[in-house]
């Protein structure tokens, strides 16, 4: 029997699923991350890079190189534990190093990257973070430490899943330029529920950083997007006074249109990825579940108060670009309108124009045409006379022949010359 035929995608798909498995943890360990992104252009950054990057950490370390095109990599660096995932916009470094130093959040704990690693980066930093994992003392040594570790201001502080760990940050950098987030694990939270809240923190941490891009993005476009209001508000005032031609108004609607349409444009990737990230962001808060460690605020608190209000802006400007857009498309069309009635206008006028000077030139065909059946009729007659003179010799004089036969000659000609019109209408 002929077995069925497997899609050529099929086992690559499925195993994608299970290709970034989440880290195995157990307290106490200390976390080092690390996320790089090129500042231009990097969703078409030459990825190649970014593995011969990576190679060359690994190389230090004589472990062994991912799989060509590889887009993850987990492996035993040393005495550390290394994930590297590589995303559409970035690559990211996780190192878990077992046990943690004496002095919290200790900045030669990143030294597991090399500053000459560091310095040939293919990219730029977008965040740095450590995370301290330690097991859970009593909630008053917790409280101490944070006060001790965190602005009390800024901190975000909470027990998640079904209060297996508290973790907490202020998520300003330190000294040292990284993230801190505290970890305090349950005995009975396990290793993989450890390694799935660090991963957690780190994506947190990740993709809030990324999406506060399109914020960036937003405060530099706002100038530019106030000018190209005013200007669009001041061309529909314009276009309200007849005395001004809808010729100059044209030039400048198409020139602010093109504008508005080229800064979306440029912007249209930020806002989706701002939007995509700011969703993973929500997404990671919410499944961890937080309840409160003695009435400080949450994560989603944090988020909601410091973070949303930038998402909005972003959100808030890419509507906006979007209106700019849609009243310059109404007033092209309007714009056109009125192009259109003072053209059909002027047509109208044409036509009537024309019509007179078609009066004009019938009256006159109509002159002529008079005027040729005199002439005609006036040869006609000096013939027919020379024709009928021999008939003098019988006592008719000149006079009187000419006379007789001038009615009947003109009125053959006028009849002929009519004839002659019909047919050719």
């Amino acid at each position: 029997m002929t077995p069925i035929q497997d899609h050529p995608l099929r086992y690559a798909l499925a195993n994608e699923l299970h290709a970034r498995p989440f880290p195995v943890a157990q307290a106490p360990c200390t976390v080092v991350f690390l996320a790089i992104k090129k500042p231009v252009e990097a969703v078409a950054r030459d990825q190649g890079e970014d593995l011969a990057h990576l190679s060359d950490l690994l190389d230090r370390h004589g472990a062994p190189h991912p799989q060509p095109g590889a887009t993850h990599y987990a492996g035993q660096i040393g005495r550390h534990w290394l994930k590297w995932e590589q995303h559409t916009e970035f690559v990211t470094y996780t190192a878990i190093t077992q046990n943690v130093s004496e002095r919290a959040f200790n900045p030669a704990d990143f030294e597991v990257f090399p500053s000459d690693w560091l310095a040939a980066s293919p990219g730029q930093r977008v965040t740095s973070a450590m995370v301290r994992v330690v097991e859970r003392p009593q909630d008053e040594t917790v409280k101490a430490e944070l006060s001790d570790w965190f602005e009390p201001e800024s901190l975000a502080v909470a027990c998640v899943l079904d209060n297996s760990a508290i973790c907490a940050s202020d998520f300003r950098i330190d000294p040292a330029g990284h993230m801190r987030f505290a970890l305090f694990v349950a005995p009975e939270a396990g290793q993989r529920r450890t390694g799935r809240i660090i991963q957690r923190l780190c994506e947190i941490e990740t993709y809030k950083a990324m999406s506060m891009l399109g914020f960036a993005r937003v405060k530099q476009m706002m100038p530019r997007i106030g000018e190209l209001d005013k200007r669009l508000t001041e061309l529909m005032i314009e276009m309200t006074d007849d005395d001004i031609h809808p010729d100059k108004l044209l030039p400048q609607l198409l020139s602010t249109s093109t504008e508005l349409e080229t800064v979306s444009a440029r912007c249209a990737f930020r806002f989706g990825a701002t939007g995509a990230y700011e969703a993973i962001v929500n997404q990671r808060i919410e499944v961890l579940r937080e309840e409160r460690f003695y009435g400080g605020q949450s994560f989603a608190d944090f988020m909601m108060r410091r973070y949303e209000p930038a998402i909005r802006t972003v959100k808030s400007t890419e509507r906006r670009l979007q209106t700019l857009s849609d009243r310059a498309i109404r007033a092209g069309e309007l714009l056109r309108t009125r192009v259109d009635v003072e053209r059909s206008a002027q047509n109208q006028a044409l036509l009537t124009s024309m019509d007179r000077r078609a009066d004009l030139a019938l009256r006159l065909q109509h002159t002529v045409e008079g005027l040729s059946v005199v002439a005609i009729s006036y040869y006609a007659v000096s013939l027919v006379s020379y024709l009928l003179y021999p008939l003098t010799r019988a006592g008719i004089s000149k006079e009187m022949l000419t006379a007789a036969v001038t009615v009947p000659v003109v009125l053959v000609v006028w009849y002929a010359v009519r004839r002659i019109r019909r047919r050719l209408e």
